[in-house]
C-alpha cells in the first residue's frame, strides 16, 4: 500500500462548501496547479481539474459530488466523492456546517479498496476580525483499511482589502493504529500548516497557497499551489 496518498477532508475540500450558501443548484469548475489534500500531493506533484454538482435549501441542507483527477502510481486516476450535510447559524456569530461524506477511486481493478467514509463538522466565528474556524473530520474505516482517523483543524481568514482575503491554518492528522496506517512508515500523526491568499476577478476565484506539512518526502514537502475556479448557478 503507498503511503499517505489520500490524508483527509477536506474533508471535503475545504473551499467546497463556501459554494452553497445560496439555495439552488450550483457547479463549480476549478483547475489547480496540485491536488494537495491536508497538504500531501493526491496527483504526484502534477497539476488536474476537479468539478463538483451541489444543491443547497433554503433550510440549510445540501447535498452534492465532487470529483478530481488523481495519481496513486498505480492506474488509480480519479476520485469521486458524494456528501450531505446542513449548515445553520448559531447566533449572530457562530455558525455549524456537518455531516457525512464518502470518497470513492476509479481506474485500477483494486481503486474501490480506498474508498472510505468520513464525518464532519466545522464551527465558524465571525468578528471584526475574521473568521476563525475549528473543524473535526473522522473516519472508522480510512482509506479502506479499518483503522479510525481523524483531523483537527484550526483557520482564521481576514480582509486585507475589498475582495482580498489571507487564510491562516494549522491542522493535525492522526491515525488511531499506526500498524495498519502510517506517515512515513513510522509517524501515527503529522501536522499541516498553509497561508492562502485569496480574490476574485471577472467571477473567476483565485488562489495562491503556500503549505508545509512535517512529513519529509517529496510530495509532502513545502510547495505553492495555484487555483483558479468558477462558480455557475444553474
Amino acid at each position: 500500500m503507498k503511503i499517505n496518498l489520500k490524508t483527509t477532508l477536506c474533508a471535503l475540500p475545504l473551499a467546497l462548501l463556501s459554494n452553497l450558501a445560496v439555495a439552488g443548484w450550483s457547479t463549480t469548475i476549478t483547475g489547480t496547479s496540485d491536488y494537495t489534500f491536508n497538504g500531501v500531493s493526491q496527483t504526484q506533484s502534477d497539476p488536474t481539474i476537479q468539478g463538483s454538482l451541489d444543491y443547497a435549501a433554503d433550510a440549510g441542507w445540501y447535498v452534492g459530488t465532487w470529483a478530481s483527477g488523481v495519481d496513486f502510481a498505480d492506474d488509480t486516476g480519479h476520485e469521486w466523492d458524494f456528501y450531505v450535510g446542513r449548515s445553520s447559524e448559531l447566533s449572530s456569530a457562530w455558525s455549524v456546517d456537518y455531516g457525512i461524506a464518502y470518497y470513492t477511486y476509479h481506474g485500477d481493478d483494486a481503486s474501490s479498496d480506498y474508498n472510505y467514509p468520513e464525518v464532519y463538522s466545522k464551527f465558524a466565528y465571525a468578528s471584526s476580525l475574521g473568521t476563525t474556524n475549528v473543524n473535526f473530520w473522522y473516519s472508522w474505516d480510512y482509506f479502506g483499511v479499518d483503522v479510525g482517523h481523524s483531523i483537527v483543524m484550526l483557520s482564521h481568514t481576514f480582509d486585507i482589502a475589498d475582495n482580498h482575503s489571507i487564510t491562516l491554518s494549522g491542522d493535525v492528522s492522526n491515525s488511531f493504529d499506526a500498524d495498519k496506517y502510517a506517515w512515513d512508515g513510522l509517524d501515527s500523526s503529522y501536522t499541516h500548516y498553509a497561508v492562502s491568499y485569496t480574490t476574485t476577478q471577472f467571477d473567476f476565484d483565485l488562489t495562491f497557497t503556500v503549505e508545509d506539512t512535517t512529513i519529509d518526502g517529496e510530495h509532502t514537502d513545502e510547495r505553492f499551489v495555484f487555483a483558479i475556479a468558477r462558480t455557475f448557478n444553474l
